[in-house]
């Protein structure tokens, strides 16, 4: 059976986070709201929950995942980050961005591309999102609520709540999202930003 929480968008209830965030930490899989779209999200090193995530989206190994940060103090243990880099990412973060960096070995190999070991960094620049990683105490691992054969990413809370029936722990009904998901960059390669996915972040600003 699904829980659902009903969190306010702008002034997330303290007592309600603190739940959402007990259900992460014993391993669960949930659904919430961003600055986006609806995603998915779950312990780090949860195996069970991951794979329930890979099964619900049916996700190849190739796959790149990616981690939900408070900030970006979390850069120094996850990724590996040029200072040139780290100013452009200071620039766009928090926002609707996911920035492809080196990952280094304190990320499970699970999470990333087997050959070229990048990991996906994002800071939501939304309330509840905030406030859960802040509970956490560490990156949620994350992926867009898009479910298979579906064109569009869920972002209506009632569908999210239908369609996640039975199929994930917790679903956080934080109202509507938008349609569009984050603007992908990569600098994993060392030679200047990369536009890998355009969405809702604006990519004028980052060259």
């Amino acid at each position: 059976m699904t829980e659902i929480l009903y969190i306010h968008p702008e002034t997330p209830q303290p007592r309600l986070i603190r739940q959402a965030v007990d259900v992460i930490r014993n391993g669960g899989l949930i659904a919430y709201p961003t600055d986006t779209t609806y995603a998915l999200g779950c312990g780090i090193g949860e195996k069970n929950a991951l794979d329930r995530l890979i099964r619900l989206r049916q996700l190849d190994k190739k796959h790149q995942f990616t981690l939900l940060c408070h900030d970006l103090s979390a850069l120094a243990i996850y990724a590996k980050v040029e200072n040139p880099d780290y100013r452009l990412l200071k620039a766009h973060t928090p926002g609707p961005y996911t920035f492809i960096l080196k990952g280094t070995t304190e990320v499970p190999r699970r999470l990333m591309d087997p050959k070229k070991r990048n990991i996906g960094i994002r800071v939501p620049d939304h309330a509840i999102c905030q406030a859960l990683l802040a509970e956490h105490g560490e990156p949620i691992m994350t992926s867009t609520c898009h479910l298979p054969n579906d064109e569009f990413p869920l972002t209506d809370p009632q569908d999210v709540r239908d369609f996640l029936q039975g199929r994930v722990d917790l679903v956080i009904d934080g109202g509507f999202c938008g349609v569009m998901e984050t603007t992908v960059i990569s600098m994993a390669d060392g030679d200047g930003p990369e536009v890998v996915r355009e969405g809702a972040g604006p990519v004028d600003s980052i060259f």
